[in-house]
């Protein structure tokens, strides 16, 4: 569990400075969908759900 922690700290970091430079190339995307995977299969996953969820929800709710 620590080192997949430690990677997805890595691979956010890498991502935020990948995303500040303005360049986005194909080896930053793909740094950008390992942070996906492992994001994903990482105890945060539920919490990014629901996260995602209820911003889905209060997004829906807007009437313009």
């Amino acid at each position: 569990m620590a080192i997949s922690i430690s990677v997805v700290l890595l691979l956010v970091v890498l991502t935020v400075i990948f995303l500040r430079s303005g360049k986005l190339k194909i080896s930053h995307a793909l740094v950008c969908a390992l942070l996906g995977f492992y994001l994903a299969s990482s105890s945060l996953a539920a919490d990014i759900h629901h996260g995602l969820a209820g911003a889905a929800d209060v997004v829906s709710s807007v009437r313009p």
